[in-house]
């Protein structure tokens, strides 16, 4: 095991160094109108990064999970200012604090996956309290008020909590996707193997990706539930930018393998960040070959970020101008 955390250890920092030199490197001039993607590391040296939110252009949230379903170890909630790279502490201790989310006032959500409950932190009161259940106390709740197994986040305009819940994976009947206004659950599908992620536009759509099932799944504002994309190698993470068009989604078929044009080496890894054009129904690849890309996030100034759980960073990727003067990396 200490073998394989040093090589990764390696693996990261030569990966943040051959990805800022191509940021210095020459390009090519390019007149294609496909969407290209500078990409760089914006944190390294973290402790298995998992979840990642954001809703600001100057920071971001993210979890830790290295010791998975262990109250009080090592997992923590953080904050990271993207400019001076520091890391702010908002939460240790949860056993499984898998996704991250941001309501309108800025106030940070996350599901504990094992404890089966979704934590709040006030950004204002600088407090933690238990969100759904309410009143939960890892000590004296019973299994049966506590949530199944939650996974993906995310909040509407309307300040309502949309989450789903993976008690069974990979077959159908106990797995949830619900809303809630932190009281009231109402149970909008419970026909997935298992809705992992879960984000909704502003429209007011909701889009969650069911991972061993190979799709992403659309929900409209009338309630209508249909197959967006199919065919997928194990959707997990999923976002959409501000403006409702573009949908940001990671596959993980070969989690902890390097591949594609990732470096340093190639082990044959398929795992992929993906962008969806809505409007032009459109797939494009943000970044191919990173081991694990977890979750991903989407800044209202259009960057995409995501965790690599194993390696231990953050990437982002900012989308270039399309001209006749746009620059490209490949990597």
């Amino acid at each position: 095991m200490l073998k394989i955390l040093t090589k990764y250890k390696i693996i990261a920092a030569s990966l943040a160094g051959a990805i800022a030199l191509l940021g210095t490197a020459d390009a090519l001039a390019t007149k294609s109108k496909e969407r290209t993607f500078n990409i760089e590391i914006v944190a390294e040296g973290l402790n298995a990064p998992t979840g990642i939110a954001t809703n600001s252009y100057r920071s971001l949230y993210y979890s830790e999970v290295p010791d998975v379903g262990e109250f009080g170890a090592g997992n923590t909630v953080k904050r990271l200012d993207l400019r001076s790279g520091a890391s702010t502490l908002i939460s240790e201790g949860e056993p499984y604090p898998i996704n991250i989310a941001l309501d309108r006032r800025g106030n940070v959500y996350w599901t504990c996956k094992t404890a089966g409950v979704i934590l709040k932190y006030d950004r204002y009161r600088k407090t933690k309290a238990p969100y759904l259940p309410q009143g939960f106390d890892p000590n004296t709740t019973p299994v049966e008020d506590r949530l199944m197994s939650p996974s993906g986040l995310t909040f509407n305009r309307y300040g309502e909590a949309l989450f789903t819940e993976v008690p069974d994976p990979g077959n159908v009947g106990l797995n949830l996707v619900s809303a809630t206004d932190g009281e009231t659950i109402t149970l909008i599908s419970d026909g997935e193997p298992e809705p992992t992620d879960i984000v909704v536009a502003p429209n007011g759509a909701a889009y969650w990706t069911c991972k061993t099932a190979g799709v992403i799944l659309r929900r409209s504002q009338a309630d209508v539930i249909t197959k967006l994309l199919s065919d997928l190698e194990e959707p997990n993470g999923i976002a959409i930018d501000r403006t409702g068009r573009y949908l940001y989604f990671t596959e993980l078929p070969t989690p902890g393998l390097f591949g594609g044009d990732v470096g340093p080496e190639d082990q044959g890894g398929r795992n992929r960040v993906m962008e969806y054009d809505l409007w032009k129904k459109k797939l494009t690849t943000v970044s191919y070959g990173f081991p694990l890309p977890t979750d991903v996030a989407v800044a209202p100034n259009g960057k995409i970020y995501w965790t690599c759980t194993t390696v231990g960073v953050i990437a982002c990727a900012s989308p270039e101008r399309q001209s006749r003067y746009s620059r490209y990396y490949r990597w």
